[in-house]
């Protein structure tokens, strides 16, 4: 194993840039040794690009390292070692722990945690819960069906790991989860943005709750990047009468990212514990100044069996040039993680990011929380559906709403659309990942 095994430590929020790059290379080092000589897929990656551990002597030697990427992690598994293939760097009977991908965009990826991995997980979710302000004080329900899927898991050891109460709600339902919070008087809780809204709905409408009421301080998100949009946190605020914060990780990556509690638009990388570039998508540059959107390639520096190494994560991401006031030197990711690269896509000539339509919905008022988009091929021309609902009482708006939603829309998205209005209730809801865009031209 790694013998230097530098995790969390509240000083390292604060340390000096040029101490913090210097600890980030020297964590970078470690890890493609590590992988190098203990995993037979990253060494046969790296000997094809003629890189040995030796040639890493500075960020710029980084650059030159293979990325992996979801697909080569799919191409491995189920294969000797079972089920995790040539990428696991420790004997089987040391992986303590099985996670897998959601299936969002494709066939899991199984993920092997050791115990020490675990640890790691959790180390990371604690700096995250500490900078949002949760404290041993805190009751911390967290409305979350405990499966193979990673999600909220690590957020629960941590928040025990920071002395908190857990009340894990995993096999009740929403109307259950709801009660339950107001018995136990819990004063936090974390859960996808879709669903802390669904939760809210659920409460007023299923039980004659308000749910601002309930007690709830706070609010931690993820798996969606509702949470880093205005309009979306203010839907969840105001519901809740509560803090709400974004955090962005990844099954295979780990919690590499978090919302202060003094909320500057963005989310910090954990830089103790990442190293993040970003790619132009077209050349392949790294982008170092701010202003400018690329792809994430992120490396997990600590996380041992089966490691991290410039996993190219597609989350289209930029940098921040201004500190944030809270005085932590890890630098910010300007409006969080605004979409994938995978996402981003061309409709009628014009580039499209789903995160757009949500940030105009959410933020008009007389619309339902939930929208669905639908993207076809009719001949040679495309259409773009917007099916939304209206809010009750809204119903005799609905023209007045259309024009403003129609506006926004040409103005944030450059498009028109096909706009379909439907009864509060009626679209899909979901409890972790939403699907509300659906590009039927790739399958047509």
């Amino acid at each position: 194993m790694i013998s230097e095994q530098l995790y969390w430590n509240p000083v390292l929020e604060t340390m000096p840039l040029e101490r913090l790059r210097a600890l980030q290379l020297r964590k970078f080092k470690a890890i493609f040794t590590w992988a190098y000589e203990k995993s037979r897929f990253h060494r046969a990656l790296y000997d094809k690009a003629g890189l040995t551990p030796s040639d890493i002597r500075t960020f710029r030697d980084i650059r030159q390292v293979p990325k992996v990427e979801k697909s080569m992690m799919r191409g491995i598994q189920c294969k000797d070692p079972f089920p995790y293939g040539d990428a696991l760097c420790v004997p089987l009977e040391e992986v303590s722990n099985f996670r897998q991908t959601s299936g969002t965009t494709g066939q899991p990826v199984y993920q092997a945690d050791t115990w020490q991995d675990w640890e790691w997980w959790a180390e990371c979710w604690a700096a995250i819960l500490w900078a949002q302000g949760y404290r041993p004080s805190d009751r911390v329900f967290i409305p979350f069906g405990y499966n193979i899927f990673v999600a909220f898991w690590a957020g629960h050891y941590a928040a025990e790991k920071l002395g908190c109460e857990v009340a894990p709600g995993g096999v009740l339902d929403t109307q259950a989860r709801i009660l339950k919070i107001r018995e136990l008087r819990a004063t936090a809780m974390m859960g996808t943005p879709t669903y802390m809204l669904g939760m809210a709905d659920a409460a007023r409408s299923k039980l004659g709750i308000a749910p601002g009421t309930l007690g709830i301080k706070r609010i931690t998100c993820a798996g969606e990047p509702g949470a880093s949009v205005p309009a979306t946190k203010k839907r969840i605020e105001e519901a809740w009468n509560a803090k709400v914060f974004d955090h962005a990780g990844a099954t295979e990556i780990g919690a590499w990212s978090f919302e202060c509690l003094d909320q500057p638009g963005g989310l910090h990388v954990n830089e103790a514990m990442f190293l993040v570039e970003i790619e132009d998508v077209e050349t392949g540059e790294i982008i170092e100044e701010p202003g400018r959107r690329g792809k994430m390639v992120i490396t997990a520096l600590d996380r041992m069996a089966m490691p991290c190494v410039r996993f190219d994560s597609k989350d289209v991401i930029e940098w921040d040039g201004a500190p944030c006031s809270c005085g932590r030197t890890f630098r910010l990711i300007k409006g969080g993680v605004v979409g994938r690269v995978d996402d981003i896509t061309k409709v009628k000539g014009v580039l499209l990011a789903p995160v757009a339509i949500e940030e105009v919905v959410r933020g008009i008022e007389g619309l339902g929380s939930e929208y669905e988009v639908v993207v076809e091929k009719q001949g040679d021309s495309e259409t773009i559906k917007l099916k939304v609902e209206v809010s009750p009482g809204a119903e005799g708006r609905v023209k007045e709403i259309e024009s403003e939603l129609r506006h926004q829309l040409r103005l944030k998205t450059n498009l028109g659309y096909e706009i379909e209005f439907y009864d509060y209730g009626s679209l899909p809801r979901y409890e972790v990942k939403a699907r509300r865009f659906k590009d039927l031209r790739k399958t047509a």
